[in-house]
């Protein structure tokens, strides 16, 4: 039945016996108001600096191209023209990688102009054409590719000299609203310039951008499977809720064919080792005779190996076993105690559906954090500056090459060939500019923050309504009306500040783990194996003060919503109360894992074969109605549904399992508390009373409650 209360052992004296109580206190006060304070403080400095963004972002830097003169393409004076064209896209593709020129903003030494479609097919023009003018060659052949205002009639060479025209042009096609070429198209003769070359360029632009025609592909899939792919959802809804439901009856069945099913396996290993290391032996495969090697597959052919998988699966086994025989009262009262969860979640079905509002305001959190960044990384005036291919040609000695220029009033008194005024980048002159790194981390410690309160909001609600279930002496007639509305306005009136201070500590870990995996990304060619093994600890040691933490905050929070004390004596006194029964945590923990685990393959792998049945075309026979859609990808809707499921079985399970933390803190304060006598009754379910070999002095229709 567990440890002994040592009412002067390190871990606190047990709770004691308030005839007032009566599940979560009505009558609280705030708690934690100094860090209330500092969370909205900030939260208002947070939309400060939205309000910054908003003001001197300009996200069209990104989601549209701009020509050579720092126009947009698709929007304003160029709405009808949406595409971008380069005049010689291999100044691009020849000269950097294509990740390098979108890193850049797929930027190119070349002029770049606004066209309403892009080239059809391959032209060059011809030396006849040189003494013609713009207007015969370009305009009137449908050739309005030209920059803008070149005039009618001007000589082709001339514009051609001065790229003010194109020299050539290939058949393209858009993507990321630019014009690439396509990957069969013949090459022409340019000068310094192989065809191989070109060829290779356009293959590789082809090869990064071939996205675009997969995405195509993809939407057409989504577009003929998503009523099928929602069917799917709505099946893996329906398993994970009849999954929960369920519980109650087959609880104690499911989780013996678990454990035996884990014995069964390590019973096999255990064979499957012993029959590998016989062979072996017999054999003579010793690993004197290999030695030491890299090649860890090597290590499968000598006996030592097996002898030591087989111990080590033998030693798992004795200890499973042996829990098993001496902790099966332990285990008897975690099966109760999923029951009573099961019943607890069919008493108040709306909490399964309450991690909706909480994906809600995920979404919100994070879709801020995303505008937000976005605007203040587009913040900044456009720079122009001067540049020309050949800045060695005669009449360009002069031209102040990479100094600023102003491209809608660009000056002609030089003489160089080609000269431009281009887009070089944005100013980072400007308080907010300048300020803009300082900003972005306020925006990823908003976000942080904000993404773990509404985590933690989450969780002190849920586990407010199911305390309220626990502690209803008649049940369900003493259950609130509404439990899950009455935590939720509880919460948010009094601990906005408790929360916030449990969801800082968090995050304050999770951005010293983010630190560090930058300094290790940044270091990692640079170390040596002793600092990438200090490096390693320092992450280990992170990643389980995170797993603590949660740990800590999720039983802090449940303690909350049930007294209403502030976060530090909530988390002392949950620390408290677990370690006075940690043989009972640890065996409830498992057998809760194990349960849930089962539950999420079960939903989640019924829900991809049924998937992969029906999308691969595998079902015969369901009618015209219920035909499989002809896709270009069968794997995508399968993961999609797969993926979905996985979500709405995490969504339930987490509200089932945050149902089990509370339920079992408010068991271990009922013992600790009552004693079954008429005065102090157990509020424990009957199940629960006869494992402990407890009882009730008197029926509880006979106890008088005092009001």
């Amino acid at each position: 039945m567990g440890r002994k209360p040592d009412k002067d052992g390190a871990y606190g004296k047990p709770a004691k016996y308030d005839p007032s109580f009566r599940g979560p206190i009505k009558n609280r006060g705030c708690t934690d108001v100094i860090c209330c304070v500092l969370f909205l403080l900030f939260i208002l400095g947070y939309i400060v600096v939205g309000i910054v963004a908003w003001v001197y972002g300009d996200p069209r830097q990104v989601l549209y191209p701009r020509n050579s003169t720092g126009a947009y393409c698709g929007i304003g004076q160029n709405k009808e023209k949406p595409y971008l064209l380069y005049f010689n896209i291999f100044s691009c593709i020849l000269g950097t990688n294509i990740i390098t020129a979108a890193t850049n903003g797929l930027q190119c030494p070349t002029p770049q102009v606004c066209v309403a479609s892009c080239p059809g097919a391959l032209w060059v023009p011809q030396e006849s054409q040189y003494s013609q003018t713009v207007g015969e060659v370009f305009y009137s052949e449908n050739r309005n590719f030209c920059r803008p205002g070149v005039p009618g009639d001007l000589p082709v060479l001339q514009s051609l000299e001065q790229e003010l025209c194109p020299r050539f042009l290939l058949p393209s096609s858009p993507a990321l609203g630019r014009c690439f070429p396509w990957s069969n198209v013949t090459s022409p003769e340019l000068p310094g310039i192989s065809n191989t070359s070109i060829s290779q360029g356009i293959s590789g632009v082809l090869d990064a951008l071939n996205a675009r025609d997969i995405g195509v592909k993809i939407f057409e899939d989504f577009a003929q499977s998503w009523y099928w792919i929602l069917v799917a959802l709505g099946v893996a809804l329906l398993l994970s809720l009849l999954f929960i439901l369920l519980l109650r009856l087959v609880a104690g069945p499911l989780v013996l064919v678990l454990i035996l099913g884990v014995l069964a396996v390590l019973a096999y290993g255990i064979y499957h080792c012993w029959k590998e290391y016989r062979v072996l032996r017999d054999q003579g495969a010793s690993i004197s005779q290999l030695g030491f090697t890299t090649n860890l597959s090597a290590y499968q052919s000598v006996q030592e190996t097996w002898l030591a998988a087989l111990i080590l699966l033998a030693v798992l086994e004795g200890i499973l076993l042996l829990m098993l025989i001496f902790l099966r009262q332990r285990i008897r009262i975690a099966i109760a105690l999923l029951k009573e969860a099961s019943k607890a979640v069919g008493q108040m079905l709306s909490t399964m559906f309450f991690p909706v509002l909480t994906f809600v305001l995920l979404l919100i959190c994070i879709a801020y954090w995303a505008m937000t960044a976005l605007y203040l990384a587009t913040s900044g005036q456009p720079q122009y500056v001067y540049w020309a291919p050949n800045a060695s040609l005669p009449g360009c000695e002069e031209v102040p090459m990479n100094t600023s220029c102003d491209p809608m009033a660009q000056s002609r008194n030089y003489s160089c060939p080609g000269l431009m005024c281009v887009f070089q980048s944005y100013s980072s002159t400007g308080l907010v500019q300048r300020s803009i790194f300082n900003l972005q981390i306020y925006g990823v410690l908003g976000l942080f923050w904000t993404v773990n309160w509404v985590l933690a909001l989450g969780q002190c609600v849920l586990a407010g309504a199911f305390a309220s279930f626990y502690w209803a002496f008649h049940k369900p007639r003493d259950i609130p009306t509404f439990p899950l509305a009455s935590a939720f306005i509880r919460t948010l009136r009094y601990h906005t500040g408790s929360l916030a201070f449990g969801a800082l500590i968090l995050t304050l870990v999770q951005l010293a783990r983010i630190v560090l995996e930058y300094i290790d990304h940044k270091l990692r060619g640079a170390q040596n194996p002793v600092a990438r093994c200090i490096m390693c600890c320092f992450k280990c040691c992170l990643w389980c003060l995170e797993k603590f933490i949660k740990f800590l905050n999720r039983n802090a929070y449940i303690m909350i919503a049930i007294y209403g004390k502030n976060f530090c004596v909530s988390a002392k006194n949950a620390f408290m109360l677990l370690m006075r029964n940690i043989i009972r945590v640890v065996v409830l923990d498992k057998v809760t894992d194990l349960l849930l685990f089962f539950g999420k393959l079960l939903v989640v792998g019924g829900v991809g074969v049924l998937a992969f049945f029906f999308f691969s075309g595998r079902i015969q026979g369901l009618g015209k109605d219920f035909e499989n859609p002809h896709l270009n990808y069968y794997w995508l809707p399968i993961m999609t549904s797969i993926v979905g499921a996985y979500v709405i079985a995490s969504g339930f399970f987490s509200v089932f399992g945050m149902c089990v933390d509370t339920l079992f803190l408010c068991f271990l304060e009922d013992l600790e508390r009552n004693d079954g006598s008429r005065d102090r009754p157990y509020y424990m379910s009957k199940s629960l009373l006869k494992i402990l070999g407890k009882k009730n002095e008197a029926p509880p229709g006979d106890r008088k409650r005092k009001k």
